[in-house]
């Protein structure tokens, strides 16, 4: 079975190939707070709050709290245990057209960094 770890490693590949999303792992410890979601995001402004979890693993009851905390705030946050999972999420809150995804992602995302203006070639 695929560890927690591996699938965090793969969202997060996902989540910072899309133009427009910046996604960090959020680590546990003195200076975070507990039961925080795995995953700490932003994609076009809008909050991104992911619990990562192994298929047929369930979150803590103190997880399931700080999710409904984000949520009300404004979050997006959920329970996710894979990429097709994030991409339905995403799809569903309609922040990308539909759980397909933008397959070219990669490329446009190297395109923005360059420091011509579009159209220009090297």
């Amino acid at each position: 079975m695929t560890s927690e770890r591996a699938i965090v490693k793969a969202i997060l590949v996902y989540l910072n190939g899309l133009l427009g999303c910046l996604a960090r792992k959020r680590w546990g410890g003195g200076m975070g707070v507990a039961g925080d979601p795995d995953i700490d995001a932003c994609f076009h402004g809008r909050s991104v709050q992911l619990e990562v979890k192994r298929p047929g693993e369930a979150p803590t009851p103190l997880q399931v709290k700080r999710l409904e905390e984000w949520r009300r705030a404004g979050a997006v946050a959920a329970v996710v245990v894979s990429v097709d999972e994030v991409r339905s999420l995403l799809a569903t809150e309609g922040l990308i057209l539909s759980a397909l995804d933008h397959p070219d992602a990669e490329s446009r995302k190297k395109s923005a960094n360059r420091s011509e203006p579009p159209g220009i070639s090297r």
